[in-house]
């Protein structure tokens, strides 16, 4: 088993062996999906979202694949595809960094400090911007549809597909 393998299977045990629910892809370890509330003390306290986290060949000398499966509204993150806009995993990663600084530190400091000025979401930018007080009750609202969905999915009711939710 080659460096970086040994590397890649550690930090996703790490991983699971902390507090985040963990769901492996086609049972590997590089594809799966992470269990991420919103930080205490943000608009996005008591949101539950699913993280997709894709694993190059490379890693960690190369810098994970992070994306929002569920939707989230932020400034930096796409709101179709989920993707995050943070310097430290697209531009800065460094192989010192591991899975836990992403869940740990990296994540919900995005979600803590959003910035409006390097936006993948125009519309979440815009508003931030213009009317924070809207902004945040959007934030707000949409943090608690996703944990009364979770709520709703955990305790067996059946899904989302057929039911919408105004906010």
């Amino acid at each position: 088993m080659s460096s970086p393998s040994k590397r890649r299977e550690m930090d996703v045990m790490k991983l699971m062996m902390s507090d985040y629910t963990v769901e492996t892809i086609n049972d590997g370890l590089s594809e799966f999906n992470v269990e991420f509330h919103g930080p205490k003390e943000s608009l996005y306290e008591g949101g539950v979202w699913k993280i997709r986290v894709e694993l190059p060949d490379a890693y960690p000398y190369k810098s994970p694949s992070i994306g929002f499966v569920n939707k989230i509204f932020h400034p930096n993150v796409d709101e179709l595809s989920g993707s995050v806009c943070l310097d430290v995993i697209n531009q800065s990663w460094s192989p010192m960094f591991d899975l836990l600084n992403v869940f740990e530190v990296f994540l919900p400091q995005l979600l803590l400090y959003p910035n409006p000025s390097d936006p993948l979401n125009g519309d979440a930018a815009s508003l931030m911007m213009k009317d924070r007080k809207l902004y945040d009750q959007k934030v707000k609202g949409s943090a608690a549809l996703i944990w009364i969905r979770v709520l709703f999915l955990v305790g067996g009711f059946g899904s989302f597909t057929d039911m919408k939710f105004v906010l």
